[in-house]
């Protein structure tokens, strides 16, 4: 977390699904890069294959948290057509919620991509709407920020549920072992 002008940047890891990557880029353009709303982290297009080769959850957890999640508060989910059928999504989300001895869960927050406004929040991932339940879960689901103040209000919100809705995380889902289709 740092201040700079009227916003505290929170150090926010950027969960999305690779096909949408112009999107995601434009986005950390726009509020990193040129509003200094947070500061991202993320993989990366760069990733193929298996990120962590490993059938054990709690040791795919505890690497995710390790090498991908490492200083990050809060974690943003940018929600496309397909973002909710990928597993890598899945085990950035289940460990981000995840409390350790080392470190707080994350704050959850999931935003809609300008490409897909119209649709419903079926597009969420699995875990994600476990967690979102209308306005009274540990997660919400926002539709695209239309300013830089608005987006440093959802952040704020996703920061303080860390202990404000702690006891609401829901991370019990199993973990997604493999990409689902989507078409």
């Amino acid at each position: 977390m740092q201040r700079l002008g009227q916003y505290t940047r929170h150090r926010c890891f950027i969960s999305y699904h690779h096909a949408d990557e112009i999107e995601v880029e434009q986005f950390i353009n726009d509020f990193d890069h040129s509003r200094d709303i947070f500061i991202s982290r993320g993989i990366g297009a760069a990733m193929s294959g298996d990120i962590i080769e490993s059938s054990d959850s709690g040791y795919i957890m505890k690497r995710v948290r390790q090498l991908y999640l490492n200083n990050s508060s809060v974690t943003i989910v940018l929600v496309g057509r397909c973002t909710w059928s990928r597993r890598f999504v899945d085990w950035e989300v289940a460990a981000s919620l995840r409390n350790t001895t080392n470190s707080l869960r994350n704050g959850l927050m999931a935003i809609t991509l300008p490409s897909v406004q119209s649709h419903p929040t079926g597009l969420l991932p699995p875990r994600v709407a476990a967690n979102v339940e209308g306005q009274g879960g540990y997660a919400r689901y926002w539709k695209y920020p239309t300013s830089a103040h608005s987006l440093s209000v959802m952040i704020d919100d996703a920061y303080e549920a860390r202990t404000t809705r702690a006891q609401l995380a829901d991370n019990s889902l199993p973990l997604l072992v493999n990409s689902k289709q989507c078409s």
